[in-house]
């Protein structure tokens, strides 16, 4: 079954005919169109109630819950056990880049990003650290220190 590639541009002119041809071409078609327009109304601004989805989870391929991203769960335990084992931050960025972790942006770890994480580590620490992956993490952790 072929797969379907799927791509959001954010237009920086008028949408025309000539702009829709040649994707058409390119064998694109169109499944969606948002518009947006400006208004004028004394009617406050909807509160913005969006954020982005937690490192380690990622939006489900049926659209209806979140499910764990194996790659990003695998990095913030990497975190974890060397916050464990007492490492400063840049060393933690150094291990996550030489062992191919990139972040959401596609860039490499910083100290800076990862003190961003810390929040999320807190956060996921105690579902991580009760689990039977951990046990044996923890297992070899003991060994090392």
């Amino acid at each position: 079954m072929p797969r379907v590639e799927r791509v959001r541009e954010v237009l920086s002119g008028p949408l025309n005919s000539a702009y829709l041809e040649k994707k058409m071409v390119e064998g694109w078609k169109p499944v969606a169109v948002v518009w947006e327009r400006e208004v004028e109304s004394d009617a406050p601004e909807p509160a913005n109630i969006a954020e982005a989805v937690p490192y380690g989870l990622k939006i489900s391929e049926d659209c209806l819950r979140l499910e764990q991203d194996i790659v990003e769960k695998e990095a913030l335990v990497v975190m974890l056990e060397m916050i464990i084992q007492d490492k400063p931050l840049s060393e933690i960025a150094e291990a996550l880049n030489a062992r191919g972790f990139r972040t959401r942006n596609n860039t490499k770890w910083t100290p800076g990003s990862v003190f961003d994480m810390l929040p999320r580590l807190i956060e996921v620490g105690p579902r991580v650290f009760t689990s039977e992956e951990w046990v044996v993490r923890r297992g070899r952790l003991m060994n090392v220190v």
